[in-house]
């Protein structure tokens, strides 16, 4: 989405900037909305902008971060206003300085990963839903995480897929769901706070040396789906597993959920992008089901 000056100012505003001095630039920040740097009077703000239309994505993401920042647990850019300006929805977070994550920075957020994954609750989900992307993420809460993971996350994606793909039935689910149960029946993790979109561009070191996150996808879930997408993706190195699994160890039986989590996020991918990522999907689907 476009910025210009009429737009910048009235963000500035709503900032409770009042030198007219202004300056304002793109930068890099994602493929789904605009991203800008806001500058006056030495002050600077990280803006994203998307149409009037897709406010609900900038809310999710604005939701997701204050999530975060109320547990303590890990650095994330702080929210400082968001809005609507010339059909623009923005969002403008606190400018970082950032730079890639050091063997240091990973095993801390290791660390802070696990003491996030602590906040708890008592259903999986959230009471509001979100994006994984631009993907929609319905989080209606549940008391059973197998059912949770089957009906809003894996038949979700499925369902969508299914609309483009003629290969890709309801009997996916099904068969999926037998295989879970034979071979996870009874797994019943505890409903941490998540991340929800974990990648290695979804992480970075502040100029301290201290790790942060931003663009998150939260919900209460099991806090393994977090390790999972760290792990599919790449962007990780060992020092983040291994501090992470010296704070908390992860249980019996975590490579074969891993290949459930991040069919997740191949199925997203392939909803999102088609190519080789619906045939990645088909052929874990199919591992994963035999």
């Amino acid at each position: 989405m476009p910025m210009n000056d009429q737009t910048a100012l009235a963000i500035a505003g709503s900032l409770g900037w009042r030198d007219r001095k202004l300056e304002f630039r793109a930068v890099s920040g994602g493929s789904i909305a605009g991203s800008w740097r806001l500058e006056s009077a030495g002050r600077r703000a990280f803006v994203k902008t998307m149409p009037d239309a897709q406010a609900a994505m900038l809310d999710a993401e604005r939701d997701g971060l204050e999530r975060l920042a109320e547990s303590g647990a890990i650095a994330t850019p702080a929210v400082l206003g968001h809005g609507a300006a010339d059909d623009s929805a923005w969002l403008a977070l606190e400018w970082l300085e950032l730079r890639p994550l050091t063997a240091s920075a990973s095993a801390t957020l290791g660390r802070q990963l696990a003491e996030l994954h602590r906040c708890r609750a008592e259903t999986f989900g959230l009471e509001n839903d979100n994006f994984i992307g631009a993907t929609p993420q319905p989080n209606t809460r549940m008391a059973d995480w197998t059912e949770f993971l089957f009906e809003h996350r894996l038949g979700f994606q499925l369902e969508l897929l299914s609309e483009s793909r003629s290969d890709i039935d309801a009997d996916l689910k099904r068969r999926l769901h037998e295989a879970w149960q034979a071979r996870l029946a009874g797994y019943a993790p505890a409903a941490s706070l998540l991340h929800g979109d974990l990648w290695g561009g979804n992480a970075a070191a502040l100029p301290d040396g201290q790790p942060a996150l931003f663009d998150p996808a939260v919900h209460y879930g099991d806090r393994e789906c977090d390790l999972a997408m760290a792990d599919l993706f790449g962007g990780f190195d060992a020092a983040f597993f291994d501090a992470y699994a010296e704070q908390w160890p992860l249980e019996p039986g975590w490579r074969l959920r891993r290949d459930f989590y991040q069919l997740y996020h191949l199925l997203n991918h392939a909803n999102l992008f088609g190519g080789h990522y619906v045939s990645a999907s088909r052929r874990l689907i199919d591992r994963l089901a035999a």
